[in-house]
């Protein structure tokens, strides 16, 4: 019997006939592609190509459903109804109404494909955008969550933390920085958060401009860690001298923003405090 976890997300809901040209100029992704059997993962960034949010888009009927972090729906709402203008669109904040849950490992009935959807009950239930290792993801009403997960087995949030971990997913602000990461140093560009050939948007010149150019000096990237959990924002050292920062961690896994010297070579252990801290591959085994 599979698994599943609510998630403590926010969910705004997009309505009108220009949802998609108003989306469309403002984040990574190409929205053209959001359909009734389909999701799309996607960042907002600066003017200056910087994170601000990321969030999954999907369909329902006549309107499209942001799956974004908790505790910063109003941020992201704030500043999408900056842009509105004249764009023929509503927003409105819709957490109280939907509930999401993670269900790892688990297609039901679905493409092994990222962002594959399909009706579930009154919701929506979709392969995560990112990668379809993560398992599937589904917004449901509240009211009948519950009803329409029957059959599977409602855990916690720990083995789904887990799962994001050993895979190098980040989680939002937990491991990026808002207004300062760059999202190739997050690996966006592999998480199916980038559409390099859909045109201008807001923080385009910067995030291409970082590919082309080969400007990367950081990446994110799954550690193994070996002694106490290093608190997020800790510097990892090696010989003395700087050589990352601790991001997010669970069990002796974590992630770490690392230079790519320090993930290239093997000049020395790298220290976050007194923990000795490993890069791994996404499968979470040490490289």
């Amino acid at each position: 019997m599979a698994d599943f976890t609510f998630l403590d997300r926010d969910v705004l809901r997009l309505t009108g006939e220009d949802r998609t040209a108003f989306l469309q100029g403002l984040v990574s992704n190409d929205m053209r592609k959001v359909a009734p059997d389909r999701a799309v993962f996607a960042a907002f960034l600066t003017p200056q190509g910087k994170y601000l949010h990321d969030f999954h888009v999907v369909a329902l009927g006549d309107a499209w459903l942001i799956d974004c972090e908790a505790g910063r729906g109003a941020d992201l709402f704030r500043r999408l109804r900056m842009y509105k203008l004249r764009s023929k669109v509503e927003l409105a904040d819709v957490t109280a109404d939907w509930a999401v849950a993670a269900i790892p490992g688990e297609a039901l009935d679905l493409p092994n494909e990222p962002g594959a959807a399909r009706p579930l009950a009154d919701g929506v239930i979709h392969v995560d955008a990112r990668t379809a290792a993560l398992g599937a993801r589904a917004l449901l009403p509240r009211a009948t969550a519950m009803a329409a997960l029957a059959g599977l087995t409602e855990t916690g949030p720990e083995a789904w933390d887990r799962l994001r971990l050993t895979l190098g997913v980040p989680d939002g602000s937990r491991d990026l920085v808002p207004e300062k990461t760059v999202l190739l140093e997050a690996n966006y560009d592999s998480l199916n958060a980038i559409a390099w050939d859909k045109g201008c948007y807001m923080g385009q010149e910067l995030t291409a401009r970082t590919r082309y150019r080969g400007l990367l000096k950081k990446r994110l990237a799954p550690v193994l860690l070996d002694g106490p959990a290093p608190e997020p924002g800790t510097p990892i050292l090696r010989d003395g001298r700087e050589a990352g920062e601790m991001r997010s961690s669970r069990d002796g896994i974590g992630l770490a923003l690392l230079r790519l010297e320090a993930l290239e070579g093997d000049s020395g252990p790298l220290l976050a405090g007194d923990t000795s801290v490993r890069p791994a591959t996404p499968a979470g085994k040490a490289a």
